[in-house]
C-alpha cells in the first residue's frame, strides 16, 4: 500500500510508523508502537549481557629459586584458575643478582607449563619484559 494510507492506519491505531527494511524496493513498514519496540530491543540487549562470560586475566608469580613443593602449589593453584575458565599469566621475577642468569631460569617456566599440559595450552610463550619473564596460558578446548 502506499505510505499515506499505511500513515492513515497507524494515526487511526494511535500506534507508529516504522521502517523495518527501509533498503528494500519497495520499502517494508511495521505499525507498531515504537517506545514499547525500542524497550524490548533494549532488554533484548541486556539478557545477552547476562550470559556472556567474561574472561578474566590471574597471575602466579614466581621466583627463580623455587623449590619443586612450590612449584606444585602454584601450579594447583594455576589448575583451579585454568578449571574456572581463566587465563593464567605466569609471572618469574629477577631480583638483583638473578638478573646476570635469566636464560638459565627459563625451564621453570617451561616445568610450569608442563606440568599443566594435560588442561592447558601456551596462549603467548615466555619472553622478557624488563625484571620479569612472562608467559600466558589458556584452559584447551
Amino acid at each position: 500500500m502506499s505510505a499515506r494510507d499505511a500513515y492513515k492506519l497507524a494515526q487511526e491505531a494511535e500506534l507508529d510508523l516504522v521502517k523495518i527494511a527501509p533498503t528494500a524496493k519497495p520499502p517494508v513498514c511495521k505499525i507498531i508502537d515504537y517506545g514499547k519496540y525500542r524497550y524490548e530491543l533494549l532488554r533484548k540487549e541486556k539478557e545477552a549481557k547476562k550470559k556472556q562470560k567474561v574472561i578474566e586475566v590471574k597471575e602466579v608469580r614466581l621466583s627463580p629459586n623455587i623449590d619443586t613443593n612450590d612449584l606444585n602449589t602454584k601450579t594447583s593453584a594455576a589448575r583451579k584458575f585454568l578449571e574456572k575458565g581463566n587465563k593464567v599469566k605466569v609471572t618469574l621475577r629477577f631480583r638483583g643478582r638473578e638478573m646476570a642468569h635469566m636464560n638459565q631460569s627459563k625451564y621453570i617456566l617451561d616445568e610450569f607449563a608442563q606440568n599443566l599440559a594435560d588442561i592447558a595450552v601456551i596462549d603467548k610463550p615466555s619472553k622478557v619484559e624488563g625484571r620479569s619473564m612472562v608467559m600466558f596460558l589458556t584452559a584447551k578446548r
